[in-house]
């Protein structure tokens, strides 16, 4: 059974540097009230601290999170993908850093051991530019729309914050209609911290 997973939304048409609030971005999107975005904003704090989670929209910076997705794909290449990840949404949500920002990123990049000049050189280019593309090409082609969202197999989806008992009993129905892995020497799934790659 193959899992991936998109929980890091990418908005390339924001500007880097914006005059506006989460709550007027929220109410615009979605034809909403500002007082009705506060509030959902509020319900989702709520449940994010049920959770452990510290999450802070009223001094989160909106920015356009391209970088940063760059960042991430240049972590992948050194072994810390999920670390840079986690740590960039701790960043953003928790601390309301500003991940649009080069030296903010090269930052958080030196945090979870990556080397910072170099980090900040990479920022500096047009490196890992074409992955972040292509990444973003293939959750266009299946649709991804919204985070969190999990692609199993490659056919099935769930989308959004589910409870635990949602995927257990999702991934119960698709055992059994695709069954298990076959493993079969070299032909069975690489995996390392980042996650598995399942042969075509």
């Amino acid at each position: 059974m193959e899992v991936t997973y998109r929980c890091f939304e990418l908005d390339p048409t924001m500007e880097k540097n914006t005059n506006y609030n989460m709550y007027e971005k929220l109410a615009a999107k979605y034809g909403m009230s500002i007082e009705q975005a506060k509030a959902n904003c509020r319900n989702l704090e709520q449940t994010a601290k049920s959770v452990g989670l510290d999450f802070h929209f009223e001094t989160m910076i909106l920015t356009n999170t391209f970088d940063a997705h760059r960042l991430v794909m240049y972590a992948k290449q050194q072994g810390l993908m999920k670390p840079m990840t986690e740590r960039l949404l701790r960043a953003y949500y928790t601390e309301s850093k500003h991940i649009g920002d080069h030296r903010v990123l090269s930052q958080l990049a030196e945090e979870v051991g990556l080397n910072r000049e170099a980090a900040a050189a990479m920022l500096a280019s047009t490196s890992q530019g074409d992955a972040v593309r292509a990444d973003e090409k293939e959750a266009e082609e299946y649709g991804i729309r919204s985070i969190p969202f999990f692609l199993i197999n490659k056919k099935y989806a769930i989308t959004g914050a589910q409870p635990t008992e949602t995927f257990v009993e999702a991934l119960r129905q698709i055992h059994e209609q695709d069954g298990p892995f076959t493993l079969t020497g070299e032909e069975g799934p690489s995996c390392d911290e980042n996650g598995c790659e399942i042969p075509k």
